[in-house]
């Protein structure tokens, strides 16, 4: 893919965010990817991706602003600030109402316009621990 290319999918892909669209962002992905998240382990192919991400946007009502993207030949970094509310049943659990907000990397291999590979780092514990699901000591 050309850099260019790689933008635009980008481009596509934060509008379809925007609108937690989960179809839309599924598309992008290749029939034998891999996605790999704190919250949702190890899955494959589109309609896994589906999946999880309709989890996502039906439990919790997230926002993503993108800080940076990097683009090295056909990897892609994407740095982003993740936002919202736990609005639903994150994780089984009834909805606490709170908010919160956390720094993620999302890392990206794509290949003929689709994604092949996927793997999301976030501070998994501090989003439990602002929404009120786990309980945390401050360090002394």
């Amino acid at each position: 893919m050309t850099r260019d290319a790689i933008e635009a999918m980008f481009a596509r892909r934060r509008d379809a965010y925007d609108r937690q669209d989960a179809a839309a962002l599924a598309r992008d992905y290749a029939p034998g990817c891999t996605v790999e998240s704190p919250s949702a382990g190890l899955h494959h192919g589109p309609a896994a991706a589906e999946r999880v991400l309709r989890t996502v946007f039906d439990a919790l009502d997230v926002k993503m602003d993108e800080v940076s993207l990097v683009i090295d030949a056909d990897t892609v970094a994407q740095v982003v600030t993740i936002a919202g509310t736990d609005s639903g049943q994150f994780l089984g659990l009834p909805p606490t109402g709170k908010s919160f907000r956390i720094p993620a990397v999302f890392l990206y291999e794509v290949k003929d316009g689709l994604i092949e590979r996927e793997r999301r780092i976030y501070d998994f514990t501090g989003l439990l621990v602002q929404i009120g699901l786990l309980k945390a000591k401050t360090a002394v």
